[in-house]
């Protein structure tokens, strides 16, 4: 089962509000350095950075492209992240490529994201995922734009109560069943809205599980720290995985 609490972005000419979000969040320049203001200290000139969640932000970026990882902080993957602050530490600062290449162990001057995901992939462990959460998974892969879906479906679909289900699953993933269903009906609301521009964002919330679009707003501005409207015309999707 591969894992599936990345999501990687291209913002361009980027300009936003202070804003925070539940993700992990690495944003890295490729090109130009730009200006980031992270819990009210500000860092000029850097080329990126590593964030908590909830850590009040923003960044200015009117010259060139920044590519943005959110990362679910409870998967396995983030509790990863985790580890790497030192006590009370909200951030880490790249201030040089070669300070990006350091932290995420790859290649000099090689910047590319999907060498950097490719790194923070290579130090988890490997898990041998037991057969019940790999048929959930499976489900909510075709069923996540079900607005119905509840912890007693899964229940039923593996035969084992709702309170051992949980347990299980978040035991073998880091991750809450609920977050894991709200992170994949993100990922696929993303998706369409990147490769789909011309589409509706009403018809989106309603075709990825969502009630409707205040709630797909709440939901995306949480996690990402933007509405939908604004991910639609500033961002290029650079991979979901």
């Amino acid at each position: 089962m591969s894992n599936p609490f990345i999501l990687a972005l291209k913002a361009r000419n980027l300009t936003v509000e202070i804003h925070h979000h539940s993700a992990y969040q690495i944003v890295l320049s490729d090109d130009t350095p730009f200006d980031s203001t992270i819990n009210g200290i500000l860092y000029e000139g850097i080329h990126g950075f590593l964030i908590k969640p909830h850590i009040p932000h923003f960044c200015v970026a009117e010259k060139g492209t920044l590519n943005v990882l959110n990362i679910e902080p409870y998967s396995n993957i983030g509790l990863e992240l985790s580890d790497r602050f030192i006590a009370d530490q909200d951030d880490i600062i790249f201030n040089t490529p070669a300070d990006t290449n350091a932290f995420f162990e790859t290649q000099k001057d090689n910047l590319e994201v999907t060498k950097i995901v490719d790194a923070l992939l290579s130090k988890l462990p490997a898990v041998n995922y037991d057969e019940r959460v790999t048929k959930m998974v499976d489900y909510i892969k075709i069923n996540y734009f079900q607005s119905d879906i509840t912890p007693q479906t899964f229940a039923d679909l593996v035969f084992l109560s709702p309170s051992r289900l949980a347990s299980l699953f978040k035991k073998q993933t880091g991750s809450s069943i609920s977050k894991y269903l709200l992170w994949t009906r993100l990922r696929q609301a993303i998706y369409l809205i990147l490769t789909e521009k011309e589409r509706n964002l009403t018809d989106i919330a309603y075709e990825t599980g969502f009630y409707d679009l205040p709630q797909f707003n709440k939901y995306m501005y949480e996690m990402f720290g933007m509405p939908p409207k604004a991910l639609k015309h500033n961002s290029d999707l650079i991979e979901i995985y």
